[in-house]
């Protein structure tokens, strides 16, 4: 996975006054603790701006079934989200309010099948933040500064911790690959950069892969299957 790219800071820029305006119409409603409960130390918290069954406490990043995702009653009061959820075009399968409280740390764990190259994606956009937030992604800090908009690729191991006097928050969306998504992409970086090398694996650890995937269901899917025969 060496020559993957780890990370991408777009050339887009979101207006964090407006960001933090919708951020605090909703900061008294009821966030839900985040379900890896072995995957963090402190408070971390998420509302859901969009899920399948429209309530903002299904949080999961991980939808079931092929049912799409609506807008929470969150979202409702949200008009400057809702221009950016729509202004990206791609199937989104989880569109959260990620929060780290101070002194609150994420252990350094991967996400399965959350790289670009799986023809799934995450985006992080940061509405309030500060300068001892250390995101730490494969061994180096990424510095995500307020209104940015930032892919990760979360297979690689990543960990996250508020060292600072404030409360971090940030948007995160979870994506399908499309020939949109591939246009914003490869301004940034060569296609070939987000083809996984070939390596071996064990057949369990394959089958596994194939079974995530075909749960996922990302349009290039037989492409994918393919490759891994």
């Amino acid at each position: 996975m060496d020559k993957l790219v780890r990370s991408i800071k777009f050339p887009m820029f979101f207006d964090p006054e407006r960001l933090k305006k919708d951020v605090y119409k909703i900061i008294d409603k009821n966030w839900t603790n985040h379900y890896n409960t072995n995957d963090y130390s402190g408070k971390w918290t998420s509302i859901a701006l969009m899920s399948q069954n429209g309530k903002s406490d299904s949080i999961f990043a991980l939808p079931s079934g092929d049912e799409k995702l609506v807008p929470t009653e969150i979202l409702e009061s949200c008009t400057y989200f809702q221009e950016i959820l729509d202004s990206f075009l791609f199937e989104k399968t989880a569109v959260r309010l990620l929060k780290l409280d101070v002194g609150a740390e994420i252990k350094p764990h991967t996400d399965n099948c959350l790289g670009y190259e799986d023809g799934c994606f995450r985006l992080h956009i940061p509405i309030i933040t500060n300068s001892k937030v250390e995101f730490i992604l494969d061994g180096n800090r990424l510095i995500m500064n307020e209104g940015e908009c930032w892919y990760i690729d979360a297979n690689f191991i990543h960990s996250v911790a508020n060292r600072g006097a404030q409360d971090r928050i940030h948007l995160v969306l979870d994506g399908i690959r499309n020939e949109w998504t591939d246009h914003l992409f490869f301004k940034e970086a060569d296609q070939n950069d987000f083809v996984r090398p070939a390596t071996e694996v064990s057949e369990n650890e394959k089958q596994l892969m194939i079974a995530e995937l075909k749960r996922m269901n990302p349009p290039n899917l037989d492409a994918i299957l393919k490759d891994l025969e």
